[in-house]
């Protein structure tokens, strides 16, 4: 058994960053040896310090798309909330939906003065929806005037720019989070770390929901960790493999990236293009077959994001970093500073 609470720490809210930074790489950088615990201080525009010629960096260039909606029901006029989820075929999603009790299989939704509607088709196991849309035009064109940056629950300031929760890199829509390790990133930083002789590897994981979904059994082996679609094509699996066949290191950007590496690997460690579904869930234990450093952010308490770190660099290195990260008051999840684990 390992318990949920042996990942809790106290974190003040006034360290959860409610605004991203003006500058992208401006952000601190709290560095972690994971064999020794040793921690240092340094800002994120330093990264290419710790990296070397011939390490893989391997991101993840989902793009998160305006999954909000915001809408009356077409007979009553009460107001509601659909949140697209994962998209299936012929104008279907499967969503989230407020008022749940509201929305049953036959309710119809109008949004922006019936430029986009939908009804309900039918409920689906955890309470999510199957909706199925209409509307003349581009769906895509619709969604982008309509729809809103789907924040995380714990950012309560709304967003002036829409593209500061996106990376600068971001290319395939289909995430309702940001990959949020990316967003220290700009285009100027990728290009001096190239020039460097660092290779970068792009790879797909769209983010679902569950990311912010709490761990609620107490022991986590019970935990039922969610699905997410991601895709590695023959230009990344090349990268990635080439650096492990010669001696270097593969350096996840997020615990996405990490995933879908971890996922796509066979058991010698070698990756091959490929594209499905992964819930795997990293703890403890768990031995990396690609993965050797990781950029991410600092994380909820008791998630299963602290966890797949805790798998890296160990559970009270990891505890004692972020306790020091408090006591130096860094800046806490999506638009917060950032971690190298070495």
């Amino acid at each position: 058994m390992i318990k949920k609470s042996d990942f809790y720490f106290e974190l003040p809210g006034e360290l959860i960053a409610q605004d991203p930074l003006e500058d992208r790489s401006a952000s601190r950088l709290l560095v972690l040896d994971k064999n020794t615990g040793e921690v240092s201080h340094d800002t994120f525009k330093n990264i290419g310090d710790y990296l070397k010629p011939g390490d893989c960096l391997v991101l993840n260039n989902t793009k998160v798309i305006p999954a909000r909606l915001l809408g009356v029901k077409e007979d009553t006029g009460a107001n509601v909330e659909v949140f697209l989820l994962k998209r299936h075929e012929d104008d279907v999603w499967e969503t989230l939906v407020r008022p749940g009790k509201k929305l049953r299989p036959g309710a119809r939704v109008s949004f922006g003065d019936g430029l986009l509607r939908c009804e309900i088709l039918k409920v689906e196991e955890e309470g999510n929806r199957l909706v199925k849309f209409f509307y003349d035009g581009i769906f895509e064109e619709i969604l982008d005037r309509l729809g809103e940056m789907p924040l995380p629950p714990y950012i309560t300031h709304k967003l002036k720019d829409r593209d500061r929760y996106q990376t600068v890199y971001a290319r395939y829509e289909g995430s309702a989070a940001a990959p949020t390790a990316g967003l220290h990133f700009t285009k100027e930083l990728l290009k001096e770390l190239e020039g460097k002789g660092i290779d970068i590897a792009y790879v797909t994981l769209h983010v679902g929901l569950g990311t912010f979904r709490p761990v609620k059994t107490d022991n986590i082996l019970e935990h039922h960790m969610h699905s997410e679609m991601y895709m590695i094509n023959e230009e990344a699996a090349g990268k990635i493999n080439r650096a492990k066949e010669n001696g270097h290191r593969v350096v996840c950007v997020g615990t996405t990236s990490c995933r879908t590496v971890e996922s796509a690997a066979d058991e010698n460690g070698r990756i091959n293009p490929c594209s499905g579904d992964t819930d795997i869930f990293i703890y403890p234990g768990y031995r990396f077959k690609v993965l050797d450093c990781l950029i991410t952010n600092f994380h909820l308490p008791e998630s299963t994001l602290v966890m797949l770190v805790s798998a890296l660099a160990g559970r009270q290195n990891v505890l004692d970093a972020y306790e020091e990260a408090i006591r130096e008051r860094y800046r806490f999840f999506s638009f917060g500073d950032a971690m190298f684990i070495h």
